[in-house]
């Protein structure tokens, strides 16, 4: 009798062992497995084309929007970072997108050290409730990421923010500051007439509106390129811009919008320095 109770504990060991095994090799794979996707980044094409293999941090960059927005068609969005960096480096280039929006791409900006401040505001269409995501990158190549969600109440990828449209690259509209330091951030605001047709809405005989947006905004100081912003159909009707320059002397500023038909439009100030 005993030694058949001996041969029934043994008999049970072979099971056990194998098991043990078997989670072990478990838990080994999944220390092996890449980590899921859970930011909004992660899961987006573009977004991961721009980052490539390199883990952003998540501290210093900021999006600033509404909760939610009753009219998609022009949701106001700030981007703002404010994180540190090295010595001598800057951030030279923000983009933004909307994960859920047909084109997730909405518009890239390319800074320069005479930006002094980092902040960035506009107005956005946003398809549907999603995340809108921002990537900044410095100079010297650090990766930042930040996201929002957004809840919209209608669509504004298919509709046309106004009435009637007055004539494209028309009416270009500029403030700029008066009285700044040498070197002092002062506050810029931009804003030009023009319909940003997505080419996603149809008129009202059905037929589909071809897309019509300003695709380069670019802002020079005495003829050297201080900002520019690639705009794509996700930015809203009449493109608004606010963003900051703190130059070194006087000077002329041109603004310059270019649409996809190839037409521009300008406008020339004169930049004291006290």
């Amino acid at each position: 009798m005993p030694s058949f109770r001996f041969a029934s504990h043994a008999s049970r060991r072979g099971p056990l062992r194998s098991l043990v095994h078997a989670a072990a090799g478990l838990a080994l794979a999944a220390l092996a497995m890449p980590a899921l996707a859970n930011e909004p980044w992660q899961r987006l094409d573009a977004a991961q084309s721009l980052l490539g293999d390199s883990e952003p941090q998540t501290q210093g960059l900021t999006l600033d929007l509404p909760h939610v927005s009753e009219d998609g068609s022009s949701v106001p969005l700030t981007v703002i970072f404010d994180g540190e960096l090295d010595e001598g480096d800057y951030i030279e280039r923000i983009d933004l997108f909307a994960n859920a929006n047909p084109s997730p791409s909405i518009a890239t900006f390319h800074l320069t050290p005479l930006g002094g401040k980092t902040e960035i505001s506009t107005r956005v269409r946003l398809n549907e409730t999603q995340q809108v995501i921002a990537i900044a990158t410095s100079q010297q190549g650090e990766r930042f990421a930040t996201a929002r969600e957004v809840r919209i109440t209608v669509s504004g990828c298919l509709v046309r923010n106004g009435g009637e449209m007055p004539d494209s690259l028309s009416n270009p509209r500029v403030s700029i500051p008066s009285g700044l330091a040498a070197g002092e951030p002062g506050e810029v605001r931009t804003l030009i007439n023009h319909p940003m047709e997505t080419g996603l809405r149809e008129d009202d005989d059905g037929n589909v509106v071809p897309r019509h947006i300003v695709e380069r905004f670019s802002v020079s100081l005495n003829g050297d390129t201080v900002f520019e912003a690639e705009l794509r159909q996700s930015v809203s009707a009449n493109p608004y811009l606010r963003f900051f320059l703190a130059p070194q002397e006087s000077g002329e500023v041109e603004f310059t919008w270019q649409d996809d038909s190839g037409e521009t439009a300008r406008h020339v100030a004169e930049l004291d320095i006290t």
